[in-house]
């Protein structure tokens, strides 16, 4: 089984800083990418972030020059490091991670379970 272990959440005041972290663990062959998701309540999930094997970021417009996206391979974690924080940045954060679990696997997303962010204005 593979499982995505997300920590980090919590409540803050607009303007602070909070940093997410998730291990990903199981049988796990190899991961790919590995991404940030958010969804605010009444809307959809959208993309926060995403990082590539070799370390290419990308970030939706709402959350560039504020967030950084990174990851250890060496221990199958990503984070994401949130400065300068919106009222608007409320939401649960899900971790995703593109993965296979063995060789001949043709991969698949796993996400985790979600970690709640608040943010008081």
């Amino acid at each position: 089984q593979v499982q995505l272990v997300e920590s980090g959440g919590g409540l803050v005041q607009a303007g602070g800083s909070l940093r997410l972290s998730c291990e990903v663990s199981g049988n796990i062959f190899s991961i790919n990418s590995m991404a940030w998701y958010r969804q605010a309540p009444g809307k959809q999930r959208e993309a926060v972030a995403t990082i590539t094997t070799s370390g290419r970021a990308n970030y939706a417009d709402s959350v560039k020059g504020r967030f950084t996206i990174s990851r250890d391979n060496g221990k199958n974690t990503v984070y994401l490091q949130m400065n300068s924080l919106k009222p608007e940045d409320t939401a649960v954060y899900y971790c995703n991670a593109e993965l296979r679990r063995y060789l001949t696997d043709y991969g698949r997303a796993y996400w985790g379970q979600g970690t709640q962010v608040t943010v008081s204005s």
